[in-house]
């Protein structure tokens, strides 16, 4: 019998990197530019955050977004430049997971999807793919 959920050994390995926002302006920015790269093949935007950290000397806190994007970890450092460019923090916050098990269609997608080579017509153009949402 065939299993539904991949080994990492047998697909190449994915992840989902993190980043949270401070508007869900910039986080639709974001999630919409990495797809359209293809640095991404679904981003998932969950909203009301509180965070709570350390700046400059300063207990801050703040209500954020939370990006969880999921891709191929061979495209870590250039998600996580794209991040950078289109981030409006000074340190924003760019950490990967790795997946350690998935199920297997879903994998596939991921490595599917997340090419890291735009396509030309990208806004034109749809995904004739099974829907995940």
């Amino acid at each position: 019998m065939r299993s539904t959920v991949s080994v990492m050994g047998e697909l190449e390995p994915i992840g989902v990197v993190v980043t949270s926002v401070g508007t869900e302006q910039q986080a639709v920015e974001i999630s919409e530019e990495l797809v359209a790269r293809r640095l991404a093949t679904c981003v998932n935007i969950i909203p009301c955050l509180r965070s709570i950290y350390r700046w400059k000397g300063k207990i801050c806190t703040d209500s954020e977004y939370l990006l969880l994007i999921k891709t191929r970890e061979a495209l870590f450092a250039d998600v996580g430049e794209a991040i950078r460019d289109l981030h409006s923090y000074e340190l924003p916050e760019i950490l990967e997971f790795r997946v350690t098990n998935a199920e297997a269609n879903f994998h596939r997608w991921v490595i599917e999807m997340a090419t890291g080579i735009p396509d030309p017509d990208s806004e034109d153009q749809q995904e004739a793919e099974v829907g995940f949402d």
